[in-house]
């Protein structure tokens, strides 16, 4: 027994592991993709979720949640900023660094429940995944809006994260 760990031990001297490949993507600098990668969508998923009916404090009676999503040292999903922005208001361009942005509405401002136009020409000025929750109702619905084949589209979250087909 003791035989067999000393070469396994002498095995690993000799012949070290390569470094595994998230180290490597986690010290490349962060460059945003048009849809989110799955680590994003299921941390904007689980985070956006939990800031749902929490009051938003400052100057706004009816504020959307806004909160930034890019990655730690580790290369690991982290929310960078969030703040309380005007439900009125199209979002700014966010800071660079930033993979995606969710953004929560008070109430649905659209016939069919979905992503508003401010939420969609966003996307389209930014080419950066933007997940909108809705807070009207419970399980809070969740869509993925993206920049794909030259359009912005957007598909359904589920509440254990099934995934719907893109719509236009």
């Amino acid at each position: 027994m003791i035989e067999t760990l000393l070469f396994v031990a002498a095995a690993l001297a000799a012949d070290p592991a390569p470094a595994p490949p998230h180290t490597a993507a986690a010290a490349a600098p962060a460059i945003a993709s048009p849809v989110a990668d799955a680590d994003l969508r299921e941390f904007a998923a689980i985070a956006g979720r939990k800031v749902v009916g929490r009051p938003v404090g400052g100057p706004f009676v009816n504020a959307d949640k806004v909160l930034l999503i890019a990655r730690d040292d580790k290369g690991y999903p982290a929310i960078a900023a969030s703040t309380g922005f005007s439900a009125r208001q199209p979002l700014p361009p966010p800071p660079q660094g930033t993979l995606a942005v969710v953004r929560l509405h008070q109430r649905s401002e659209t016939i069919v429940p979905g992503p508003t136009a401010d939420d969609l020409a966003f996307v389209a000025a930014n080419r950066l995944p933007l997940f909108v929750i809705g807070e009207w109702a419970r399980p809070a619905p969740m869509w993925e809006v993206a920049w794909i084949d030259d359009a912005v589209r957007y598909r359904t979250i589920g509440e254990v994260g099934e995934i719907g087909p893109w719509r236009d």
